[in-house]
């Protein structure tokens, strides 16, 4: 799924050059004994190599064979308010853009944010994970990795934004609801236990969770980097099954 950078390529090329050439010098001194003549040839050869070598990926570079293109991905972050999904989708996000690739992050916040008039209701919940899974598709048809956050606390909602996608990786944020309490700065979970919020997830209103989720993590047991890496994993297999 992986692709190597163009800077990572040009600096094993060039530490592998100058391994070879003070084996080189090394080999002419010990042949010859003389100091001068063995980093005159150790200096030809390396500055000559190091341009052969330019001249010949630039080559490679411009022939299609054997190029094969990294399929991309929907990520879906599923879980409950407080879990800890945006921490790792954007842990995650952040490891896929270092690596060159395309990156979307969709965030529910975010885009609640944009569509403030978005409801609570069953309803207006699927509609919205509808109208954000057409989306995310729309960007992967088009090459780009979606990395999602949503609560979305339906299966159906859920499935059918599986559907609708290519490729689709499910990840379930399985922290626990007294956990995300703790978590929660903004007392949203008080407030709703209070019931001056209607239709919150866990409290007041349901949450499915994914029978068999592609990767499920606990963000209460697991590091961050352990638990991205997870998703690492799974995105992987799902580029060599393409």
């Amino acid at each position: 799924m992986f692709r190597e950078s163009h800077a990572r390529s040009m600096l094993k090329a060039l530490s592998w050059r100058v391994f070879g050439t003070v084996t080189t010098t090394g080999l002419v001194f010990l042949f010859t004994g003389q100091l001068v003549l063995s980093l005159t040839v150790g200096a030809v050869e390396f500055g000559s190599k190091l341009l052969l070598f330019w001249m010949h990926e630039r080559i490679w570079d411009r022939l299609s064979w054997g190029k094969q293109r990294i399929p991309p991905a929907v990520v879906w972050f599923t879980g409950l308010s407080g879990s800890g999904k945006s921490t790792v989708a954007e842990w995650v996000a952040d490891q896929l853009r270092r690596r060159g690739l395309p990156v979307e992050r969709l965030d529910g916040d975010i885009v609640r944010q944009m569509f403030p008039t978005i409801g609570f209701t069953r309803q207006e919940r699927e509609d919205h994970i509808s109208r954000v899974g057409y989306l995310a598709s729309r960007l992967e048809s088009n090459g780009i990795f979606v990395i999602a956050s949503f609560v979305s606390p339906y299966a159906a909602g859920r499935k059918l934004v599986r559907d609708t996608c290519r490729s689709f990786v499910e990840v379930y944020v399985a922290t626990p609801l007294a956990e995300c309490e703790k978590r929660d700065t903004k007392g949203l979970y008080a407030r709703a236990r209070r019931g001056e919020i209607a239709n919150f997830t866990g409290v007041n209103d349901p949450y499915e969770p994914p029978q068999a989720p592609d990767v499920t993590i606990d963000t209460s047991r697991e590091s961050l980097e352990e638990s991205g890496r997870k998703v690492l994993d799974a995105l992987g297999r799902v580029g060599r099954a393409s």
